[in-house]
């Protein structure tokens, strides 16, 4: 495995842009280009990896967790835990159109009521679901049970046919399989990235073609739509083409990929900061993370869709109840969000990859700002901008993707090759609990996570240039987690 003490080449020069200190509910004026960044920052993270877990976990109630785990390699500073604010917790807060009408099945403020804690858990199996994948990035669960996996590199959507374990990897074919092959272009961090499944049933926007209808002669279905056919799933992607980055929706049927049509276009791209992360919200609307694509000025610019949190219906229109009416913005001031989940309060939790100093955990509340890049880490309230629930060195973290269970957040390390847990009421009474790292330095850089009925899925990314992959990499693993004895 790489010296932990070499820098990390996600890591790029610290030397960039400095925009103007924001306003939280204004939009920030355009900075000087020849501005730079102050030499005092406070730190923000992001993590990734790509990992299938089966969770098996008892609720245990404490009130206070006392002991550290000290796994060799880690630093001895401590990760951070802090609690959000009310507001931090209340998508209502300061920033959001208050004036919006709600709307219908959108969730409400997100209680604060104790929750029962697991405060630490064992890996007590590890089960390989899949092996000799090329730079696996996202995954996303069918309806069925299988697995959807996007390869970063070679522009392509893997189907495991059993995610238990059992059955292979098979390449999607159709159309759209070469459509993302003619379309991608992979480049540094850039390529085939992020993946989500709607929920299951035929495109809900489907369906409208007037050819569709029955035959009066035959009585049989005239319908060529291939999204409105039974066994259709409708899937998302974010994909790096030559242009920007954009997010694409085509319609499954089997394993043959209908044409990709536009969901969201011109989502700045670059060979570092692409985001990629997406993620179907309680709400039933598409969430999209994006980098500042190294242009740190971005992130703060309400006008640019760099460094942002988006939130879009299905079809792609910018729903009612949105931040800034007729935006797509939910969050801004990030720098590049690799992972979104959600836990069972529909609170929105999103993995940050941070700079040099600090990679963070954030609850994320709508019309929020960050504060990338003039904060990070903890310490930006004084300013305007909200402060993460966790952070961590970018030595033990690089987080890139995150999963949330009924009892925990899990969050992928990259250069740090680890998995870290956050317990659920930690965000809660932070004073109660500390992150634990799991499977350190076990199986290299972890990317993909993904929470489902039979587990926690999670992929490791040791074949992206900046690992040292093993002979059977990259793979699929399920861990099976218990309640730590004692």
């Amino acid at each position: 495995m790489p010296d932990p003490t070499t820098p990390d080449p996600t890591t790029p020069d610290p030397t960039t842009p400095d925009p103007t200190t924001p306003d939280p509910t204004t939009p920030p004026s355009a900075p000087d280009a020849h501005a730079r960044e102050p030499a005092a920052l406070t730190r923000k993270v992001v993590a990734g990896a790509s990992l299938l877990l089966l969770v098996v976990v008892g609720a245990v109630a404490i009130t206070q967790l006392t002991g550290t785990d000290d796994a060799p390699g880690m630093l001895t500073e401590r990760p951070g835990v802090a609690a959000p604010t009310q507001d931090d917790a209340d998508p209502d807060a300061p920033g959001v159109d208050s004036d919006a009408a709600p709307e219908p099945g959108a969730s409400e403020s997100p209680s604060l009521e104790p929750v029962v804690l697991v405060p630490r858990v064992d890996v007590v199996d590890q089960t390989v679901v899949a092996e000799g994948l090329d730079v696996p990035w996202g995954l996303a669960e069918l309806p069925d049970g299988d697995l959807l996996v996007t390869l970063r590199d070679r522009a392509q959507i893997l189907r495991v046919s059993d995610a238990s374990g059992g059955g292979g990897p098979v390449a999607l074919t159709g159309p759209g399989a070469e459509q993302l092959l003619t379309e991608t272009v992979p480049q540094g961090e850039g390529g085939l990235l992020g993946i989500a499944v709607a929920p299951s049933g035929p495109d809900p926007d489907a369906g409208t073609d007037a050819n569709a209808g029955t035959d009066p002669a035959t009585d049989t279905d005239t319908t060529t739509d291939p999204a409105t056919a039974p066994d259709a799933v409708t899937v998302f992607v974010y994909r790096t083409g030559a242009e920007d980055n954009a997010v694409l929706r085509s319609t499954l049927t089997g394993n043959d990929l209908a044409p990709w049509e536009p969901v969201v276009t011109g989502i700045p791209r670059a060979g570092v900061h692409n985001g990629g992360a997406l993620g179907i919200g309680p709400d039933g609307h598409l969430y999209v993370a994006t980098g500042d694509a190294g242009d740190t000025r971005l992130a703060q610019d309400i006008e640019s869709l760099g460094g942002k949190i988006l939130r879009v219906a299905l079809d792609g229109t910018v729903p009612s109840g949105n931040p800034i009416p007729g935006s797509p913005l939910w969050s801004w001031g990030h720098r590049n969000v690799q992972g979104l989940d959600w836990d069972d309060r529909e609170r929105m939790f999103a993995s940050e990859f941070g700079q040099n100093d600090i990679d963070e955990l954030n609850l994320i509340v709508a019309g929020q700002n960050y504060g990338w890049p003039r904060a990070e880490g903890p310490g930006g309230t004084q300013d305007g901008f909200v402060d993460p629930v966790a952070w961590w060195s970018p030595m033990d973290a690089s987080l890139s993707g995150l999963a949330v269970t009924s009892e925990g957040i899990y969050l992928a390390g990259l250069r740090g090759e680890r998995l870290w847990r956050v317990p659920l009421g930690a965000v809660v009474r932070p004073e109660a609990i500390e992150p634990q790292a799991l499977l350190v330095a076990e199986h290299g850089r972890l990317r993909g996570l993904l929470a489902s009925d039979d587990g926690l899925l999670v992929a490791t990314c040791n074949t992206d240039g900046r690992g040292e992959p093993a002979e059977s990499d990259d793979r699929i693993l399920r861990l099976t987690l218990a309640p730590a004895a004692g």
